[in-house]
């Protein structure tokens, strides 16, 4: 049997940004419509703190798609040549239950990650949205900022603020020259915020780095930085005074800090996640309501999303030439 290998540089070029925000729309439907399976992802945490190993099972679709992400994430790599999450995606068939093909993790988690904050930055946030904050200036600071621009192509300013600031300011001088858009680097989060419509918060801190008092009414956020107890991106505040939305309710009450804390704190309760972007989508629960609304999505990353942009990466290289076809595994010889 044969199992086609697609590395990072050509998921690069086989995922691009508005491509993969129609895949993750449509994944997201899906799993409201409950034609999706995702059992809560296992992690182990390697002695001293250094990193993690994840699996993140699942299936979705008609098609019976499923598969395994398996990444390591070490967020001290940042400032060294290896990404903070490195892995595979391994895709499978479900009629025999074969390995069909296997895919770099750390691109797909690059760009699938921004493109479900897309996703949700098209049904939440206002259309005439102007400036953009993202807190952050690695990988997903970079992929957030072509996600915001393929949903709110107008935006005329960006404000970029990281704990190393000159990270901040070569993105800002690297990315203002490739895109001819008006982007600064700023020493403080809350200048960053002020006056934003969309914020961004793409860190590995494991504390607040975002403050509600900071925000504007009608500003939309996009959490995605805190993936897992106890990391946490958003303080009480910014929670509390948002319309609150998730990738996945279950994800949310298991794994994020950013809901849990507030809510051991007494600030909210379960209810206050509202719903859920598939459904969002679908018209099963409301979204944005008032021009003032300040809404938060959080983003915690599910595996079927994962599997999906994937299967398009694989759908694209088998019809392209693109990837690597090699023999893997073996087919039972049936006697005759």
């Amino acid at each position: 049997m044969k199992v086609l290998f697609v590395g990072a540089g050509e998921v690069e070029s086989l995922l691009p940004m508005a491509d993969c925000i129609g895949v993750m729309e449509r994944t997201l439907r899906q799993m409201a419509r409950g034609e999706a399976t995702f059992p809560p992802r296992s992690v182990m945490s390697l002695p001293r703190g250094i990193g993690v190993l994840g699996l993140m099972p699942g299936s979705v679709g008609a098609d019976e798609l499923m598969g395994l992400k398996a990444v390591s994430v070490f967020p001290s790599n940042e400032g060294t040549p290896y990404e903070s999450h490195q892995g595979v995606v391994l895709v499978f068939e479900t009629r025999h239950g074969s390995l069909r093909g296997v895919v770099d993790a750390g691109s797909i988690t690059k760009i699938r990650t921004a493109a479900v904050s897309g996703v949700a930055t098209n049904v939440l946030a206002r259309k005439d949205v102007r400036e953009l904050a993202i807190l952050g200036s690695g990988t997903q600071a970079i992929s957030h900022l072509d996600a915001m621009l393929a949903v709110r192509p107008f935006l005329q300013k960006v404000r970029v603020q990281s704990r190393n600031p000159a990270n901040a300011k070569s993105f800002a001088l690297t990315e203002s020259s490739i895109r001819n858009l008006e982007i600064q680097a700023v020493s403080e989060a809350k200048e960053a915020v002020k006056g934003a419509d969309i914020v961004c918060t793409t860190t590995a801190s494991k504390t607040p780095v975002l403050s509600g008092s900071w925000l504007d009414p009608g500003t939309h956020v996009n959490a995605v930085g805190a993936s897992r107890q106890p990391s946490r991106e958003l303080d009480t505040e910014a929670v509390a005074r948002s319309r609150f939305y998730v990738d996945s309710r279950q994800s949310a009450f298991l794994e994020s800090s950013d809901f849990l804390v507030p809510k051991s704190e007494g600030a909210v309760n379960d209810g206050h996640i509202l719903g859920e972007i598939g459904e969002v989508l679908e018209g099963k629960v409301a979204g944005r309501l008032e021009p003032d609304d300040i809404t938060v999505f959080k983003s915690l990353g599910l595996a079927i999303e994962d599997l999906a942009a994937a299967q398009s990466v694989l759908s694209k290289a088998s019809s392209t030439g693109a990837g690597t076809w090699l023999d893997f595994g073996s087919e039972r010889r049936l006697a005759t």
